[in-house]
């Protein structure tokens, strides 16, 4: 991986479940995006959430446990409640970037 890296992490209250990395150059926005809402659904929601998440809003069944966030402190997104997953742009030092779809 050279350049940047997407860190992907999730995160059960304080307890880590996964820690993914992915090129920065090697997934869009769109499909970050899509990943961080497929690994939330995965780890944390019945069928039935997912199925409310993709109803119509205002819907008797909609929620918004698949909504995206971005974080106002760390340049981050994340997907979730609890369990939850985070997305963060990285240097191969670690140190968090801001990108675009961040601010």
């Amino acid at each position: 991986m050279n350049g940047r890296y997407w860190l992907i992490q999730g995160f059960d209250g304080m307890e880590s479940l996964f820690e993914l990395k992915i090129g920065a150059g090697q997934i869009s926005d769109n499909k970050l995006r899509a990943l961080l809402q497929a690994l939330t659904a995965k780890i944390s929601l019945s069928y039935e959430e997912i199925l409310g998440a993709y109803a119509n809003r205002g819907t008797r069944i909609a929620n918004s446990h698949l909504d995206i966030q971005k974080d106002a402190i760390q340049p981050s997104l994340s997907c979730g409640s609890n369990p939850h997953v985070i997305a963060s742009l990285r240097e191969l030092n670690g140190k968090v970037v801001v990108h675009p779809v961040l601010s």
